[in-house]
């Protein structure tokens, strides 16, 4: 991974916002902080988002979703079996999750509750992402040979759950609502075989 000086302004920008907003969301972020932690001018945030924080919350948004695409593709190449590739998914959340201080949850989903009703692109951007991942898991899912409508469902479950378990695991400081989860999300996905 390359450091924070050898990242263009504009990706120090983007990475900075996604992940401030992952830690305290939209409203308590501000652009003077974004570009200060970015080591950026604020004139350079204003030069690559002339929209302004609704903007760079949108691309932060498009990035998150990004790297949690890449998250549930590492995890779903450690395992061929869809069942083993939730545990592995849910493990390795709750290890990243207590790695960082129970702080760094699902980098959409704060931004996303702030946006609802109230930042139409901001929300569309966060469903784009929500189906992104519910996309990635249907595949891995019809690729191990479930028909299409149920893996449709089985994908808007997991996603579902690993969301709100992840939450559920920040709030209480605990690796167990992941783990849970990932049990039941095997043995779900077991069950339609």
């Amino acid at each position: 991974m390359r450091t924070q000086h050898e990242l263009g302004t504009r990706e120090r920008i983007v990475r900075t916002t996604s992940r401030l907003l992952q830690q305290q969301g939209y409203e308590a972020t501000g652009l003077k902080q974004i570009s200060q932690e970015a080591q950026a001018t604020l004139g350079s945030v204003y030069h690559f988002f002339p929209g302004g924080k609704r903007e760079l919350a949108v691309e932060a948004v498009r990035h998150g979703d990004k790297e949690f695409a890449q998250f549930l593709r590492t995890a779903f190449d450690q395992e061929d079996d869809p069942a083993a590739a939730i545990i592995a998914c849910t493990r390795d959340l709750a290890t990243g999750l207590r790695e960082s201080g129970w702080v760094d949850g699902c980098p959409v989903t704060t931004t996303a509750l702030e946006s609802v009703g109230r930042e139409p692109a901001i929300q569309q951007a966060a469903e784009d992402a929500y189906e992104s991942w519910r996309a990635l898991v249907r595949d891995k899912l019809t690729r191990s040979g479930f028909a299409d409508d149920v893996a449709h469902d089985l994908a808007h479950t997991v996603i579902n759950l690993l969301e709100g378990a992840e939450l559920s695991a920040q709030v209480s400081q605990s690796e167990a609502p992941l783990e849970i989860a990932g049990r039941h999300l095997a043995r779900l996905i077991d069950s339609y075989r």
